[in-house]
């Protein structure tokens, strides 16, 4: 079976010899992480819920170089920012939310340090809070896929768990995937105060190429689901294999920033309060998974204009993630496509997220050629929106999209390069270390 063409030996050994400048180690002692960027084909927005998601990753991420330290310091340089992360390993994180983290000065140094640091400062928080015992920090140099931060392809799971990876390597931890998890949302949640569920980082860690993840997030079961494939060749039931088509709006802006987000989470949960209560279930944890489907049927019209909205986005996507997951393991991409682009819809008409530059890249998508389906990235306030393409057509929809998304957009579009606006990728791999 082919195997994912991320990262390059050039990139490794680009990324290895900046650890060796900064450390004045051996080449041969750098160790590497490679965490990648997901995307969510179904399942958009129903993680925090307890919903049933679908994910993969793609040939883009994350790379860590790192040298282990014997004195507990973490010195840190990235790619994409400018300056140095240092702090010791022994000395205990604390949420940057909290009044002790801003009289101590953990808030304004994550502020120095352009906030990128924070995440290996969460690494370490996390994994403090777990009980771990850390003796060794790191010396790495951490870079990402050029142009793909803030994009909605999830990059700050991915550093999450690239950090969570590279201490644990540092200090022969033996940590489960499904631990790093917990861990990695112990950071988003805990650590940086994000009301996320887990799909971001399970997607991180558990993926396999030239599978589809499905996870239920409320059992936090998951399986893997491989793509039909006929036997003998790679035509999937009559289609050229795909590619994943990924478009940038040129906006960018920070989730954990974004109000947006967190309010639609207590939107959700406040419509699972009425509808358990309308049941008698009042004492049972307001999430939409717990539900009963039939409640809802029965309840729905109670609610007011947008939890309705809220709640009736979170059942049909439920569905379609259901209905998604056996078309793709029939092969049929082109039913696995409209389901994509409905999952879109109703990111826009129910969920209410997205932006008029995304809404109007959504669009210009689904009727770009060759493609089976679209929908944002991520909450659709920034970033990127993603596609399902026919290989053989994936430049030719590249080329549309140049196009026209200049036409609704012409001042963003002019902010991107033009080799920028539209890559092609494909499938990926888990996070692991090299």
């Amino acid at each position: 079976m082919r195997v994912s063409s991320w990262p390059s030996t050039v990139e490794v050994n680009a990324v290895k010899e900046r650890v060796v400048q900064m450390s004045g180690g051996n080449i041969g002692d750098v160790r590497i992480v490679v965490s990648p960027y997901r995307i969510c084909p179904l399942g958009a927005h129903i993680d925090h819920q307890g919903g049933i998601v679908s994910a993969m990753t793609i040939n883009k991420g994350i790379i860590l170089g790192f040298i282990p330290s014997d004195d507990g310091q973490i010195i840190l340089q990235s790619g994409q920012f400018d300056g140095d992360v240092r702090f010791k390993v022994d000395v205990s994180q604390l949420p940057r939310s909290s009044t002790a983290a801003q009289e101590n000065g953990a808030s304004k140094s994550c502020n120095k340090e352009l906030d990128w640091g924070c995440y290996a400062r969460g690494a370490v928080y996390a994994l403090q809070r777990r009980g771990f015992h850390l003796d060794k920090g790191i010396i790495g140099f951490i870079c990402g896929s050029d142009g793909l931060d803030s994009s909605g392809l999830s990059s700050s799971a991915a550093v999450g768990v690239a950090y969570l990876l590279a201490l644990e390597n540092a200090n022969s931890l033996i940590v489960s995937q499904t631990d790093n998890i917990e861990l990695d949302r112990l950071i988003e949640n805990e650590y940086l105060g994000l009301r996320n569920g887990i799909l971001d980082q399970s997607a991180v860690l558990l993926s396999k190429y030239g599978c589809l993840m499905r996870m239920n997030c409320k059992t936090k079961e998951h399986n893997l689901v491989r793509l039909f494939e006929m036997e003998g060749n790679q035509r999937l039931n009559g289609h050229g294999a795909y590619k994943i088509l990924l478009a940038f709006s040129g906006l960018k802006h920070a989730l954990a920033n974004n109000p947006g987000y967190n309010s639609r989470v207590s939107e959700c949960q406040e419509a699972a309060r009425l509808l358990l209560c309308a049941s008698g279930d009042e004492d049972v944890e307001p999430l939409l998974c717990n539900v009963d489907p039939s409640t809802y049927e029965a309840h729905k019209g109670g609610l007011e204009p947008n939890l309705a909205k809220r709640a009736k986005h979170y059942f049909t996507e439920n569905f379609r993630v259901k209905e998604g997951l056996k078309a793709w393991a029939s092969g049929e991409l082109e039913t696995f496509g409209k389901l994509i682009s409905a999952s879109g819809l109703s990111s826009i008409e129910n969920y209410e997220c997205g932006c008029e530059p995304m809404i109007q890249l959504y669009q210009i998508l689904v009727r770009a050629p060759g493609v089976y389906g679209a929908r944002f990235s991520g909450a659709g306030f920034r970033g990127c929106c993603l596609a399902l393409v026919d290989a053989d057509r994936a430049e030719e929809a590249a080329s549309f999209v140049k196009l026209e998304y200049p036409k609704v957009q012409p001042k963003l579009a002019n902010q991107l390069k033009q080799d920028k606006i539209v890559l092609i990728c494909e499938a990926g791999d888990c996070a692991q270390i090299l």
